[in-house]
């Protein structure tokens, strides 16, 4: 399994992920304020994996 592959993946249950945050926030399960940090984690991780993700696919259309 490639590099990009394995990316690939885990970006798509980053977004399983924020499924479940916004699940656990609905049913009142979290509150706001752990809500929110979960959000902003998340999001901070979804970014870097896109950065990744773009930079691995660039790198390999150079070669």
């Amino acid at each position: 399994m490639s590099f990009l592959t394995k990316l690939n993946i885990a970006l798509k249950e980053a977004g399983e992920t924020d499924y479940w945050i916004d699940l656990l926030f609905l049913s009142e399960t979290i509150g706001q304020k752990e809500f929110d940090s979960l959000k902003n984690d998340l999001n901070i991780i979804i970014g870097t994996l896109i950065k990744v993700i773009k930079k691995t696919r660039d790198n390999m259309d150079e070669d």
